[in-house]
């Protein structure tokens, strides 16, 4: 009776540290990349996620090769992605690189994704028929 509590604070030490990585991005392979870059991104504030996506996919532009990709992503949090997109932006803003010209800094151009996916969703609600109007449509034919 006596091993029971100590088998049972052996196993809840064991899944306490089994999920203290929920909050970082596996990369052991690409896929399972992708699958916590986007369970990371949803929990995140609507500002958050837009940087975290932006800084996530400028650094899997910059890096072509998957295993350097994995390891330089592997075990990081979602603020030291958006850390490492902000350093890469501001080497390819210094270098001239094509398009980041036409924004002032990082958070202008943070700023204008920002806008843009609330316009495309605000304009993805518009065209969206509700289906239960559909239901309860009360046109006769004559």
């Amino acid at each position: 009776m006596k091993k029971l509590p100590t088998l049972l604070l052996i196993l809840c030490c064991t899944s306490l540290i089994a999920c203290s990585k929920g909050q970082q991005i596996n990369g052991h392979t690409i896929n399972t990349a992708y699958r916590s870059v986007k369970a990371l991104k949803n929990r995140l504030s609507p500002d958050a996620r837009i940087e975290f996506e932006v800084s996530f996919w400028t650094l899997r532009d910059s890096i072509k090769d998957n295993k350097e990709f994995l390891n330089t992503v592997d075990g990081k949090k979602p603020e030291e992605i958006i850390e490492l997109g902000k350093e890469l932006y501001q080497q390819r803003k210094n270098t001239g690189f094509a398009g980041y010209e036409k924004y002032a800094n990082w958070e202008d151009m943070i700023a204008k994704f920002s806008k843009e996916r609330i316009d495309q969703d605000s304009h993805k609600d518009k065209n969206k028929a509700d289906p239960k109007d559909k239901a309860n449509e009360v046109l006769y034919k004559l």
